[in-house]
């Protein structure tokens, strides 16, 4: 064998190099005609008993459209970095003439998946975060904290609850004056994440812009003060000038900085171990 691939070969056994692979979709759902699935990656590895931790994504879009690709740059840095990710599908209003109820539902339908098929995804039940950005952000958060909005389909013994959660300018209110309440309604004070915060509610990083139009920097600094009330964590971290979906690859500076953000964020939660050695790209 050529000494050059020899050595790679063995950077990689050895876990000094990784690269993710992105696996065939997996049908988590079908409601009616409707399929929805879940995109996977995987850190490559001979290590065929380790569990890893996962990283769920829930895309933006308003609950309107949008489709699971939105993260798919985050999903193949987080599983360079050592963690199954996974994109998810769920039904929006454009493609299905759907609600948001509809849309919570898929979300904690995904949730409840994975966690149940964590073995055969060698995930860490224990070590599940919910991630997304803008509505996909409400969901994710809403995995966490809504009581109410399960598929009757699903096992409700199965806990939706995740682990820890990532939102990127998250829609977290939906009450008056808030992104959402002309479709929510009175049904706010059941669907908002921020009208139902409790009590060991998962740790939280909270990314938003000082310049976001939909998500008020107020907003995101009155989730923190009510999250810490309970006692749970909320790192809520402000990009000056920025706006809504900042964080998206095309704004790659800030995609940069958010990404090294919630790195460092799972750092502290034992989630991942020492610093980077992958490159952003």
């Amino acid at each position: 064998m050529n000494k050059k691939y020899f050595f790679l070969l063995i950077l990689i056994l050895t876990g000094e190099i990784t690269f993710c692979v992105a696996q065939e979709k997996v049908l988590y759902k079908k409601i009616d005609s409707t399929e929805l699935f879940l995109e996977i990656y995987k850190p490559s590895t001979q290590n065929e008993s380790k569990l890893y931790p996962a990283m769920v994504f829930f895309f933006g879009g308003g609950w309107i459209n949008g489709n699971r690709s939105h993260f798919i740059n985050q999903a193949k840095y987080f599983s360079k970095r050592g963690m199954v990710c996974l994109l998810v599908d769920y039904r929006t209003e454009s493609l299905n003439n759907t609600t948001p109820i509809e849309s919570l539902k898929d979300a904690k339908s995904a949730i409840r998946y994975i966690r149940n098929s964590a073995m055969s995804f060698q995930i860490d039940s224990s070590k599940i975060i919910a991630s997304g950005g803008s509505a996909g952000g409400h969901l994710a958060a809403g995995t966490a904290l809504i009581k109410d909005y399960n598929e009757d389909t699903d096992n409700l013994s199965i806990d939706c609850t995740p682990n820890a959660l990532v939102l990127f300018n998250p829609v977290i209110d939906n009450g008056p004056g808030g992104y959402g309440y002309e479709r929510i309604g009175e049904n706010y004070k059941k669907f908002s994440p921020l009208h139902n915060i409790k009590k060991e509610a998962p740790p939280t990083i909270l990314l938003l812009g000082t310049n976001d139009k939909l998500i008020p920097v107020e907003t995101g600094q009155y989730y923190k003060k009510v999250m810490e009330k309970v006692g749970s964590r909320c790192d809520l971290i402000l990009y000056e000038g920025e706006g809504h979906g900042f964080f998206n690859y095309r704004n790659f500076n800030y995609y940069k900085k958010t990404l090294t953000d919630v790195d460092k964020f799972l750092i502290s939660l034992g989630y991942l171990e020492n610093e980077p050695n992958v490159n952003i790209e």
